[in-house]
């Protein structure tokens, strides 16, 4: 890894910010790509002088993309969407890896999604399959790295949640049965690096990512509620409403388009027997192992909330 390039696409983002930090630890030179590089400076301090590079990139401007990949040694694709889901989903990680192949690039990862599928019920989940696909066919060695719902102290997924039971005095619980193998960032961005530092075993390959644990969507909710001290009333909405809800949008908490729903028809875990973590010499870490640590602050007290109690 010492000294080669790496071109992270939307490398200022949840995931790439730790799978920058990977990168840069191991002696790599990062090279963030996306749209408005300022809002990705706060990155600069985890490298050494002149091993962070910022270049403007937009997936809807080829070019851009090409001098953003330009003389990389392994190149990374984190662009994901849950509103244009063609144009960045499927055209977007074309664009990228065709660039990335023109360039040379030795390695390419593309990360998708547990439930791509071209057969998904969710839009997101076609697209998220035909993207994979327009990767392969573009760069044939790349790595497909399927990850379940990513949790860290930056996510949108566990504080989401945490935010509303902290201050809901009920929280309705849609589709409360759905399941869950919520994985860690920082083992996701362990990954990503694996799998390029090793092209010749990873390339080519497909790896769906899980966490330890598997949870309903009402279980997460209790056990956040007990992390934070708070236990409001969660109710299970039924299907029939959580549709109905989902549709309009008006529900806090729920999806806020009718594909996201759909999304949870099914269930997000690994299949059995695919390749994941352990495959890439990762060791899972448990939600309970690290997210204690950042829920803190939705605690009445934070911190000193059970020395107040007692």
């Amino acid at each position: 890894m010492k000294d080669k390039l790496v071109t992270l696409v939307g490398g200022g983002g949840f995931l790439g910010r730790y799978v920058a930090q990977e990168l840069l630890a191991g002696g790599a030179r990062v090279r963030i790509a996306q749209r408005d590089p300022r809002s990705a400076f706060f990155l600069k301090p985890l490298g050494g002088l002149g091993q962070t590079q910022f270049v403007a990139a937009d997936i809807a401007k080829p070019d851009s993309i090409a001098r953003a990949v330009e003389g990389a040694d392994w190149v990374v694709n984190l662009v994901g969407t849950f509103t244009e889901y063609r144009r960045v989903n499927v055209d977007g990680a074309r664009t990228i890896a065709e660039a990335a192949a023109r360039a040379g690039a030795a390695a390419f990862v593309q990360i998708s999604a547990i439930g791509a599928d071209a057969q998904s019920p969710s839009l997101y989940g076609r697209t998220k399959a035909e993207g994979e696909q327009a990767v392969l066919a573009a760069f044939p060695g790349a790595t497909i790295l399927r990850p379940s719902v990513v949790f860290g102290r930056e996510d949108q997924f566990v504080n989401r949640f945490a935010g509303m039971i902290a201050s809901l005095p009920v929280v309705p619980v849609l589709k409360g049965g759905a399941r869950f193998q919520p994985v860690y960032v920082g083992d996701v961005a362990k990954a990503v690096t694996a799998a390029l530092a090793d092209p010749g075993v990873h390339g080519g390959q497909t790896y769906e990512l899980g966490g330890p644990d598997v949870l309903t969507m009402a279980e997460l909710h209790r056990w956040i509620g007990e992390q934070i001290g708070r236990t409001p009333p969660m109710p299970a909405l039924p299907d029939a409403v959580g549709s109905m809800m989902a549709s309009l949008g008006f529900l806090p908490g729920a999806p806020i388009t009718k594909d996201q729903w759909l999304m949870l028809q099914r269930d997000n875990v690994a299949a059995w027997g695919a390749k994941g973590l352990a495959a890439l010499g990762v060791a899972a870490t448990p939600l309970g192992a690290v997210a204690p640590g950042w829920l803190v602050q939705y605690r009445r007290n934070g911190r000193f909330g059970d020395k107040v109690a007692s």
